[in-house]
């Protein structure tokens, strides 16, 4: 990095402060999700408000603003400072748009969100978090009108997330599904079932745990340079690249519950630890998207994880972890009980071929939500409604239905959309590095993840947000985003699994 410009250096000191207190908030956010007592929430809530509205005013202040303006204008920066530069400027302009009051005021309806959210979830009633839901809805769509937008007050909130994402580029996306996925469901639904018995048995906590710590390593997580905790909802949060927090949650009664979590939240460490520290605090030194981010989690959860390549190695190890359980099991009988499809409940433990109508659900009721046309008391109902439209399915409760997702109870309006262009973009990267690494399939049946992971490095983690998602994917992959790479990699793969054409 270029410290002999005094301008330059003084941008890089002040968002590296704001990023100290950024990631100061973000350690709270994670001990409240974590080990925070219950009682401590009312007060954390006024701490994490603090926080975000002494960084906001940092980002958004005249001074820094003049700063950002002159260094635009500056000649002699480097490439890797210019784009610094430019991505500041568009977030400044961005950010401006939000004061401090309304930052605050959003920040501890966060909290407060959160809390009901939990307390709901305990006592499996929705009633109870409705109204903080309701409090958190009208915040976002005055966020929207803040941002200001063109065709769709969703799109603003969509771009959060996915920089450039709309509600026109996505309902397209969501068609597609419609159009495909349902074919490819009803073959599978005609073919004989595989079993996932072997799942739904009693798996030890300890042992689930210890078996997710050696998958970890083995993937390539610096422990070290962070760590694994229980939460109620699995997640991923970074204070910097060498202290990344991944969670996940145990159901001694099925083993897949923790099994997926690990991996996938894997998958997101590893991207946190991969980007580049000497850019810490300023653009480059963070992830592309929400996009980008989840294709790295659904690449290690779903192309690794589920793959038969992977359990070639893998597996034994686990019948030594669980002899009672797994001793009778074959390795085929248990790769096809990873990836057994059938309609269910719980996102995060869907299959590869049902997932997505989870997120197109989520998809179209936040859409209503923003744009006003569902009722918060209507939720519920309308998320029943859908799961028996596009799954055939409908929820027994509260818990396995609308209460399921933490995203909602943080503000995380836009995010789901993410899940689905992930998947797409895994798949794609995937099917690059199985052309770019020599070896590749074999180097993972014996367990060598490591030069996956340095490809991994080298394409995507160490550009930060040098490139935006359609940039980064043509840059890896030489086109942009192309769904049938998922289409054909879901087909193949389950063509063999359920004996389908």
């Amino acid at each position: 990095m270029n410290n002999i410009n005094p301008l330059y250096t003084q941008y890089t000191n002040l968002l590296q402060k704001a990023a100290d207190i950024n990631y100061a908030a973000a350690v709270l956010g994670w001990d409240q999700e974590v080990y925070m007592p219950p009682k401590g929430a009312e007060f954390r809530g006024r701490q994490l408000a603090t926080l975000a509205s002494q960084a906001h005013e940092m980002l958004t202040s005249d001074a820094y603003g003049n700063l950002l303006n002159e260094l635009s204008k500056l000649e002699g920066l480097t490439d890797s400072e210019k784009s610094n530069v430019r991505l500041s400027l568009e977030d400044y302009e961005k950010n401006k748009k939000l004061s401090p009051e309304f930052v605050e005021e959003l920040s501890r309806q966060q909290s407060e969100c959160f809390n009901a959210w939990i307390d709901a979830r305990k006592k499996n009633d929705y009633s109870i978090f409705a109204p903080s839901l309701a409090k958190m809805i009208a915040l976002k769509r005055k966020q929207a009108e803040l941002y200001g937008y063109k065709a769709h007050p969703y799109d603003t909130l969509l771009d959060d997330y996915e920089k450039g994402a709309t509600v026109a580029m996505l309902d397209p996306v969501f068609a597609g599904i419609k159009e495909q996925l349902p074919v490819l469901l009803a073959k599978i639904k005609a073919a004989p079932q595989v079993s996932n018995d072997c799942f739904h048995q009693n798996f030890p906590k300890q042992q689930q745990w210890d078996f997710g710590i050696e998958v970890l390593k083995r993937m390539g997580f610096d422990f070290e340079a962070g760590r694994q905790d229980y939460s109620e909802h699995p997640f991923t949060t970074s204070f910097s690249p060498a202290d990344v927090r991944i969670t996940t949650r145990v159901d001694e009664d099925n083993y897949a519950s923790m099994l997926w979590s690990c991996i996938h939240e894997g998958g997101h460490g590893l991207y946190e630890q991969g980007l580049p520290g000497e850019q810490y605090g300023l653009p480059l030194g963070s992830a592309v998207s929400l996009g980008i981010h989840e294709s790295q989690s659904r690449l290690w959860e779903n192309c690794i994880g589920r793959g038969r390549d992977f359990w070639t190695c893998f597996y034994p190890k686990l019948q030594k972890y669980f002899p009672q359980q797994l001793r009778t099991v074959s390795l085929d009988t248990f790769y096809k009980a990873c990836n057994r499809v059938e309609p269910s409940l719980i996102r995060t433990e869907a299959d590869e071929v049902t997932y997505h109508f989870h997120v197109m659900i989520r998809y179209e009721i936040e859409k209503a939500l923003i744009e006003g046309s569902l009722d918060i008391k209507d939720i519920p109902g309308k998320w029943n409604e859908l799961y028996d439209k596009y799954l055939g399915i409908k929820p027994k409760d509260d818990k396995t239905g609308v209460l399921q997702d933490v995203h909602w109870s943080h503000g995380s309006f836009g995010y789901f959309p993410t899940y689905t262009l992930g998947s797409f973009y895994a798949a794609q990267f995937f099917h690059q590095a199985q052309k770019d690494v020599d070896g590749l399939q074999a180097q993972i049946v014996n367990g060598e993840l490591a030069p996956l992971l340095h490809w991994l490095r080298e394409k995507i983690h160490r550009h930060g947000r040098m490139y935006n998602s359609e940039e980064l994917c043509e840059q890896v992959t030489g086109q942009k985003l192309d769904a049938s790479y998922f289409m054909r990699y879901i087909l193949d793969k389950y063509s063999g699994i359920y004996g389908i054409s």
